[in-house]
């Protein structure tokens, strides 16, 4: 039984889940279709295009991010056809004049359609700052369109809530993060979501069963105050518990009076104890945590439990966590729900989806493409962009050891530019907002670039790996960044900036667009 459960968590965690098939081509926004429509009636529906989705700011105030939702974007694109049923939805929306809104020939099309785009993205667990892209786009431009609401709505929500699992998982200092959120969660999709990317962001387990089953993920769980108010004593609903399920005992002690409980659970499980068994831990989730913390890490250890857990819950958050810890609180591991998976303060990661270059599908020359704002913040960035991560190794770095390795900057840079920018020895990387912050990339660095291939012409040509590599990948690249970069509040910025070359013609074009003389500018 135990080699079956082995073989079917392994076989879920290595591969999608299937959740997102049959396709799901309709899950878009009704003005991608509207510019799908005018890209096949103005006959420019195979003009080549590329795309690059990104986020402004680093979320919750702090210094990076999780990327999250790649595995949920192969799954919709590898799927993604128009059925026959979605062709007959689309043929009732009607215009303003009440006539139908698509032609017969473009619900021709569009059932025929095969995607053929290009997709390079950075990997599930990778650490990522404002201003990278995490996904290009390159193919016809009317499939780059259709995918970009599907896109967004995957890597935004799941990059969202990897961050805040790994802040949680900072702020515990190596305690166990429970994912304890569904019922708060915004819809059973939201739900799933919200567990699979927790758990990539360093939660320990979940107490979603779906996602369990669906990602192998693994799940925890014992009683609620419901259990306890249906017996005639809170010591009776522990009793009875302890005897139907000797093996899962967690008691929840808060529903009547918080120290009493814990007396009560010491009573059943010195019970337990009497049967070959043993009690688990208990739960707190309600009152001063840290006074009611240490109070009952004393009474544990006094009557002989000095391996039961203390589990809390409550509406925490990495600051909650972080200020109870400072205050000496004896929690071992910490549930989290709605500030999980909702995200708390900050709703949406705001991720973007900006063309960036086009070109006729027979020539080979590409059109520079960018955004104009009064906001230097929202104005894109032209080009065919790839992420180039700059570290350095072992002594190499201020506080390294032999084979460590420390990363020290991301620069991003034009494709279609490489073999220039690889000649330059020293390269000079610009911040995206302030012109006038500026780094020199020492010769001595060793670089990797970020964006991998997924699909190639339509085809799969990535190898998923697992939900636990991709844990292990974060954690990974997390100590690789200097400790400041970590913080909760008040981070240090790490330094990404695009390379002094596409700087440089991305102000070139600006001036032009706004009809100012070309600046003289020399690097």
């Amino acid at each position: 039984m135990e080699k079956n459960r082995s073989a079917l968590k392994n076989a879920l965690s290595g591969a999608p889940s299937n959740l997102y098939q049959p396709s799901l081509a309709t899950l878009t926004d009704l003005y991608q279709l509207t510019m799908a429509y005018g890209y096949f009636a103005s006959g420019t529906l195979n003009k080549e295009a590329v795309f690059h989705m990104s986020f402004r700011k680093n979320p919750f105030a702090g210094g990076f991010a999780i990327a999250g939702g790649l595995e949920a974007l192969i799954d919709f694109v590898a799927n993604f056809r128009f059925t026959q049923a979605d062709l007959d939805y689309l043929a009732t929306l009607e215009g303003s004049d009440h006539l139908p809104l698509f032609s017969a020939e473009f619900l021709a099309y569009l059932g025929g359609l095969k995607l053929t785009v290009d997709i390079d993205a950075v990997q599930e667990g990778e650490v990522v700052f404002a201003h990278e892209p995490l996904v290009r786009v390159q193919g016809p431009i009317i499939q780059c369109q259709l995918l970009e609401t599907a896109l967004l709505n995957f890597v935004n929500f799941q990059t969202l809530i990897a961050t805040k699992a790994t802040r949680l998982k900072l702020a515990a200092q190596g305690g166990s993060i429970l994912e304890f959120g569904l019922r708060r969660a915004q819809g059973a999709d939201g739900g799933l979501s919200a567990s699979r990317a927790a758990y990539l962001g360093g939660c320990d387990a979940t107490s979603n069963v779906l996602a369990g089953r669906l990602y192998g993920i693994p799940v925890k769980g014992t009683h609620a105050h419901s259990w306890v108010m249906s017996y005639d004593s809170e010591l009776t609903a522990f009793r009875e518990y302890a005897r139907i399920m000797p093996n899962n005992c967690i008691f929840l002690v808060d529903t009547y009076d918080t120290l009493q409980g814990v007396a009560h659970a010491i009573e059943a499980g010195l019970e337990l104890r009497a049967h070959g068994h043993d009690l688990a831990g208990i739960r707190l989730d309600s009152g001063d945590l840290a006074y009611l913390s240490t109070e009952a890490r004393k009474m544990l250890d006094a009557a002989g439990f000095l391996q039961a857990k203390i589990v809390a819950s409550n509406d925490l958050d990495e600051f909650l966590i972080a200020s109870l810890i400072d205050q000496g609180a004896a929690i071992d591991v910490w549930g989290v729900g709605t500030k999980l998976v909702t995200a708390g303060e900050q709703s949406s990661l705001g991720g973007v989806y900006k063309l960036s270059c086009v070109r006729d599908h027979d020539k080979q020359d590409w059109q520079y493409r960018l955004k104009l704002s009064e906001q230097v913040i929202k104005i894109s960035t032209p080009g065919i962009h790839q992420v180039r991560r700059f570290f350095l190794t072992g002594e190499g770095h201020s506080d390294g050891r032999p084979g460590d390795k420390r990363f020290i900057a991301d620069m991003i840079f034009d494709c279609q530019n490489q073999a220039i920018a690889e000649t330059i020895e020293t390269p000079v990387i610009v911040d995206p907002i302030d012109f006038t912050r500026r780094k020199s990339i020492p010769p001595e660095a060793v670089y990797e670039d970020l964006l991998v291939p997924i699909f190639k012409g339509g085809k799969l040509v990535y190898s998923l790996p697992g939900l636990d590599q991709a844990r292990a990948l974060r954690h990974e690249r997390l100590q690789a960044f200097h400790p400041s970069i970590l913080r909760l509040l008040n981070p240090h910025q790490y330094p990404v900036g695009l390379e002094a070359g596409l700087h440089k013609m991305k102000l070139d074009i600006v001036m032009r667009e706004r009809g100012f003389a070309e600046p003289k500018i020399t690097f």
